[in-house]
This record gives structure tokens, sequence and C-alpha cells, in this order.
């Protein structure tokens, strides 16, 4: 009897879950330097994972990055089989789950994707004109990536960033696309386009005005729901201003929720929830991106006796 019952405190726990996390990638996983994911924070990943925690993905990277970066060295670091971990991919279009044994289908939003003709012609560009600060990511599914190479030094790659970004918009104009560029303000707010284009410190997204870090959250709330989980609290991970969508939305469908900026020096804004930094953990301004990520998930890995 003792024993069935704590079969079903474990079930009711997993049921209600203390947190969930849902984690941008590039920045508080994946180095926005190297682009891969330290051992510490794959160890910190499948131990808050193992035991209950909800982790959930929510990035602009494709399924193919998530695989090789975060999927593939999980599973090498003894994720357990019963473990399920979602990943939500190009700000909503592209989903997955994977478990031990891999991953699951991927489903894509077609209706959501940017047309191929001007795809063509955006690698096409970057062959003639870009090629030697940036690459286009033949993985996206429904978005248009370019990527700064890793050995191109980041001044020298965002002064290029800028000259691509005009041709790529005039590109739009010529295929009869209305576009415009996103420059830190909230997903969606460019109300009279139906493309736009995000610049990072390391690429540019070419995207539909409806993707967006909040879609991304909706799915994850919705993968959560089809296992049954209902999580009693979230913490969202960022770098960039756009992330605080993930927790706008959780915090608008009433969810308990607090966002974790690993990058504040682009500005914290006033929100109606708690936004952490790295200097609620006492460390100094200068640990940011994966650092900070990291430190985040150990806190909560130790928080939480895990």
């Amino acid at each position: 009897m003792t024993q069935s019952l704590q079969g079903t405190d474990r079930t009711a726990a997993r049921a209600t879950p203390e947190l969930a996390l849902l984690l941008d990638v590039d920045g508080p996983i994946a180095s926005p330097v190297t682009r891969d994911v330290k051992p510490d924070i794959i160890a910190d990943l499948v131990a808050l994972a193992s035991a209950g925690i909800p982790v959930i993905f929510n990035t602009g990277r494709s399924d193919a990055f998530i695989s090789e970066q975060v999927m593939e060295p999980m599973i090498a670091a003894g994720m357990p089989a019963d473990t399920v971990i979602h990943a939500i991919c190009e700000k909503g279009a592209v989903w997955f789950s994977y478990t031990a044994e891999g991953p699951g289908p991927i489903h894509v939003d077609h209706q959501l994707a940017v047309p191929k003709a001007y795809g063509d012609d955006i690698r096409r560009l970057v062959a003639e004109d870009y090629s030697a600060h940036m690459f286009f990511d033949e993985t996206k599914r429904a978005m248009v990536s370019v990527e700064q190479h890793v050995d191109v030094a980041s001044e020298d790659y965002l002064a290029e960033q800028k000259l691509f970004d005009a041709d790529a918009l005039e590109i739009m104009g010529r295929h009869g696309l209305n576009a415009a560029i996103l420059d830190h303000h909230a997903p969606g707010s460019d109300d009279t386009a139906d493309y736009r284009l995000d610049p990072t410190i390391i690429s540019t997204d070419i995207e539909s005005v409806c993707l967006g870090k909040d879609l991304g959250a909706s799915r994850a709330v919705e993968l959560l729901a089809a296992q049954g989980i209902t999580p009693l609290a979230w913490r969202t991970v960022g770098d960039s201003r756009t992330d605080y969508a993930m927790a706008d939305w959780l915090h608008h469908n009433d969810h308990d929720v607090k966002h974790v900026d690993v990058r504040p020096a682009d500005g914290v804004p006033v929100k109606p929830y708690t936004i952490l930094t790295a200097a609620d953990l006492d460390l100094a301004d200068d640990v940011i991106h994966d650092d900070a990520g990291g430190a985040f998930l150990r806190s909560w890995r130790e928080a939480l006796s895990i």
C-alpha cells in the first residue's frame, strides 16, 4: 500500500510540477561564440528533466540544430527512457519531441513559411555578395536565415549585416512581399507587414510576422497539456528583448511566470511579472549568455534538491 501511494504521489508531482522551463537556445543554453552547449549545462538539463521538471526549448533555431547540439548530448549524458523533451523551433513554425530513443515526428506549419522563390534569391545573394561573413542556413524549413561564420569578428559581421538586411528587404519588394526590419521591439508590432527581418548578434531571421516566442509559448502549453501536465509555475529564459514575448504570453494567459534575461544590457523593460538577471544570483554584470543561463539552471537544480 505504501509503495502504491508513493507511486501515486510521484504521478501527481509529474502532472503538476513545481516549475516548467521554457528556454531560448542561442545565448542562454548554446554559446553565441562557439554555438555549442557546455557539458555542465547538458548535465543540469538532464537532471532537471529526469526529476520531472518539463524542459522545453523555444528557439529560432532549426530542428537539425537542436538535434545535434542539444538532443544528442542529452541522450549521450544518460537521459532516462521515460523523459520527454519538447523543442519548438523556428519561433513556432516547427516542433518535435524527443526521448532517449531519438526524435519523434517533425511538425511544420507550412502556412507560416517564407515563399521558396524568395529563399532561393537570398541563397544566391549570400553566395555572391556576403559569403565571406555569413552563410545561408540550409536546415530551416519555414524561415529563411543567414548566420555569422564563427571565425568572423563580431564587429565585422554586424557591419556587413546592416548591408545584407537592406538588400534582403529590397528583394522582398521585388517579390511583391511586404516586410519590415524588427529592431528590438515587440514581435508582431509591424502590423502592416506580412514578413519581418529579425537581426540578432549572430544572424538575421526572415520570417512570417505570425511567428514569435509567444507562439512558441502557446505551443509549449499545448504540448504539456497533451501529456496531462499543468506546471504550477514557469521560468522563461532569453537573451534579447523579443524573448520577453514568452513570459508576456504566459502572464496574459494567467500562468505564474518569471523571466530570466541573460543579456540585460539590451535594456530591461517594465513588466507585470518578475524579471531576474545574473545579479539576482549575486553574479557580476559580465556574467551573461550561457554562463548566466547555466548558473540559473544550477540554482533551480539546487533549490529543488535534484
